[in-house]
């Protein structure tokens, strides 16, 4: 979890520590991805298209199988979305994911993440 963590933070190929059929999901909607590019592709956009942004490590709990991490989700709205310019606005949300942890890697992510919250900037002027 270090180094994904890290990779995570740092921009750098978090994905190589997912498994072929990693399941993001997103708790809110319920929307789910699956694969290691999908999901990669999915956190990547978040990051550096629809905004510039990384998450901030506030607390990680470890367990047997199963981590939790408590974050921020940090950063500047610079992309558009969906024919709406991007605003510019900075934000600061507070976010959950847990992660199924396998010998092969991370298998499932459960995001709850409050996609509501952060795709309103799109709608702040």
């Amino acid at each position: 979890m270090d180094s994904y963590l890290s990779a995570l933070m740092s921009g750098g190929d978090f994905a190589q520590h997912f498994t072929e059929d990693v399941l993001w999901t997103t708790i809110e909607s319920g929307e789910q991805i699956v694969g290691r590019e999908a999901v990669r592709n999915f956190i990547g956009s978040m990051h550096t298209t629809l905004f510039d942004a990384h998450p901030v490590l506030k607390d990680l709990v470890v367990g047997e199988g199963l981590v939790a991490g408590e974050f921020d989700f940090a950063g500047t709205n610079t992309g558009d979305y969906e024919g709406v310019a991007a605003t510019g606005q900075e934000l600061r949300i507070p976010y959950v994911v847990f992660y199924d942890v396998t010998e092969s890697g991370i298998s499932a992510l459960r995001a709850y993440l409050p996609i509501t919250k952060i795709m309103a900037v799109f709608r702040a002027t």
